[in-house]
């Protein structure tokens, strides 16, 4: 058999459109390598969410303890230690990932290649939910900063949300590379009015010049004694502050060469200028005696109380927090897409979602991460306190499969001799001379993440937490009723031992017919190029209408058969449906049966909503019958 290949040219190029002009023009296959970034666009995109959590993370904490008073605001400062304390653990933990997995290693891929199917499959349940709360969570938060400027937009705090996840939506529609590049001057912005903020800050503390905050009407009262679980709920609402930290290395395959030393040296910087300005606003915010607020965030208090109430540098403040806020959802826009192309990869999601769109993206995973953020923010309000309780349990499981994963796999290196090398579904593995050190440290941190990740569990269970502790199972049996449908469609159309194809002796031709005009005859033209064997059916719904196509068709039909099906009850679909399922009863074997629908084409697509789509319904009613052919002969519309 001789093949060919058809070389493209200049002329393959597709048209400007206005798809074009939103999202960009179309992208070569041949540019994907090229579409990496660099380490300081690589901290926009991939940063930018677990930098946005310190806009809230200090208030989270501030919100749990005033149940038991402000008294004990001071606990804050221990607690975010321990936060702290945990990040490093976590950061160390994945930069062994980074190295063990320079193809991307997120909790899937690790759980997956070192755990099997079934943890793979609850870490990205997990992730899917942690992404999706991303954006609710950084969006909400972000809408909130501007409401804390300007409390008149409230009511419009939901309308606002969704706006700017269309807007996150179009951006990242044009390219990783490009969204990266519009994305870095807000995250940068952020980053530098909240170190101008905590170094004035510092400084009017040592000089004795910083002020309290004042008027500011506090949110929660105090309703409950300190006990050990309502610092544990402290703590658990406070490591929000760690939401993001996998980004990278899910994303690594986004970065530039060498991929793992620059993605290891990006999450280097994350968490450096994360703990920094994480402690640093929490202990700022104990001195000006800040409060949880419903109009005026923590992040808005300290620049009151640094700058002065509606001053240059408080607004400023204020917009480069509502600015990165927003642009944390870039990370899970970055993210979810790939992760769920991987799951789409191994058979557990649509494999449209592996399709990559005119700008080198995985467009559909935006679309649906878009849809259903937009929904979470209309269904709870765009309130972050609301969403947050949902938010961090599918966080630690990740980092606690991830973790877990790592740890095996440097025990079984272990168990390798030095150059034995041994092949797993994601990587390969070797003996690593280190195995026991890196083993201790992906340990430790499984312990460490499982056991916050029972605490915030436990803690915020009756908050809302008990929604994902649902949810993650569901979609573990979704991802495998998927995987199921998807072997038994390989296991059909599977050539192994499948002999030779049977060739049809015999060719049947079933045309259907609404009314005799130019459509019809092309139609008719076709079905009997196909076979000799040709017969017209007609459902008759009108006896007037029944002799006009019966006179046509004696006229214009060719001598072809011509079978008029009496519909009394002026139903259309299921006589011609039990008609065929009887002559397809009826067929030899041997016997290949097609049903031709002719189908009317207007010019303009909107045209179609002057005319009976009967063609579509007939198509639609046709699909469930087996070993039928159903074949579309379509009659354009000119225009005149």
């Amino acid at each position: 058999m001789t093949q060919f290949t058809v070389r493209s040219s200049q002329a393959d190029v597709p048209r400007r459109s206005w798809l074009s002009w939103l999202i960009g023009r179309p992208l070569p296959t041949a540019a994907a390598p090229h579409q990496t970034v660099s380490k300081k666009v690589g901290l926009a995109v991939f940063a930018s969410d677990a930098l946005s959590s310190t806009a809230y993370a200090t208030e989270e904490i501030l919100v749990v303890l005033a149940l038991a008073g402000t008294a004990y605001f001071s606990l804050s400062l221990p607690i975010s230690l321990a936060i702290v304390g945990l990040l490093a653990i976590v950061t160390i933990s994945y930069q062994q990932t980074l190295y063990a997995y320079p193809n991307g290693g997120g909790a899937y891929i690790v759980s997956r290649d070192n755990l099997g199917d079934r943890p793979a499959l609850a870490a990205g349940a997990a992730l899917w939910t942690d992404y999706i709360l991303t954006v609710a969570v950084s969006i909400s938060a972000g809408v909130a900063q501007i409401i804390a400027a300007f409390p008149q937009l409230d009511p419009w705090r939901v309308p606002m949300a969704v706006t700017f996840i269309v807007v996150m939506t179009v951006v990242n529609l044009r390219g990783v590379k490009e969204s990266g590049t519009t994305f870095a001057i807000p995250t940068y912005f952020f980053v530098a009015t909240m170190f101008l903020t905590l170094g004035t800050g510092f400084f009017q503390y040592f000089t004795g010049a910083l002020r309290h905050v004042e008027g500011i009407h506090p949110a929660v009262e105090s309703t409950e004694a300190l006990t050990l679980f309502l610092v544990l709920r402290a703590f658990s609402s406070g490591c929000a502050a760690l939401t993001g930290i996998e980004a990278i290395s899910d994303g690594i395959l986004a970065f530039k060469q060498p991929r793992s030393r620059n993605a290891g040296i990006t999450l280097i910087w994350m968490s450096a200028i994360l703990s920094t300005i994480f402690l640093g606003m929490t202990f700022l915010a104990h001195e000006i005696e800040a409060v949880p607020s419903h109009t005026q965030t923590i992040v808005s208090q300290l620049g009151m109380a640094v700058f002065g109430s509606g001053s240059p540098l408080h607004l400023a403040l204020l917009g480069g927090a509502t600015l990165i806020l927003i642009m944390a959802a870039n990370t899970a826009f970055a993210d979810f897409p790939r992760l769920s192309a991987f799951l789409a990869r191994d058979g557990f999601l649509p494999k449209q979602l592996m399709y990559r769109g005119s700008r080198l993206v995985f467009s559909y995973g935006i679309l649906a991460l878009a849809t259903a953020a937009s929904l979470l923010v209309i269904v709870f309000q765009a309130r972050t306190t609301a969403l947050i309780p949902l938010y961090a349990v599918g966080v630690f499981m990740s980092f606690t499969l991830s973790q877990a994963g790592m740890a095996m796999r440097w025990w079984r290196s272990g168990q390798l001799k030095p150059g034995e090398v041994r092949e797993q579904i994601a990587s390969h593995l070797e003996h690593d001379p280190h195995w026991k050190l890196k083993l201790a440290i992906n340990g430790f941190g499984a312990i460490c993440t499982f056991v916050v990740m029972w605490i915030f569990a436990i803690t915020k269970f009756l908050a809302g937490a008990w929604i994902v502790v649902i949810v993650i199972p569901a979609l573990v049996v979704m991802f495998l009723g998927i995987n199921r449908h998807y072997r038994r469609v390989a296991r059909q159309l599977s050539l192994d031992a499948f002999g030779a194809p049977m060739r049809p002796r015999r060719h049947r031709v079933i045309l259907t017919i609404g009314d005799v005009h130019r459509g019809t005859l092309r139609a008719l033209n076709y079905a009997r190029a196909l076979s000799p064997d040709v017969t017209a059916v007609h459902v008759a719904l009108d006896p007037e209408e029944e002799q006009k196509v019966r006179a046509r068709w004696e006229t214009w039909g060719d001598g072809v058969r011509l079978v008029v099906i009496p519909s009394p009850y002026r139903a259309l679909i299921e006589p011609l449906l039990d008609y065929l399922r009887s002559v397809a009863r009826r067929r030899q074997p041997g016997e290949l049966l097609t049903v031709v629908v002719p189908q009317f084409v207007p010019e303009r697509a909107i045209h179609n909503f002057l005319h009976m789509q009967t063609a579509f319904a007939l198509q639609i009613g046709l699909l469930g019958l087996r070993d039928v052919v159903i074949t579309e002969v379509p009659y354009h519309i000119e225009h005149e």
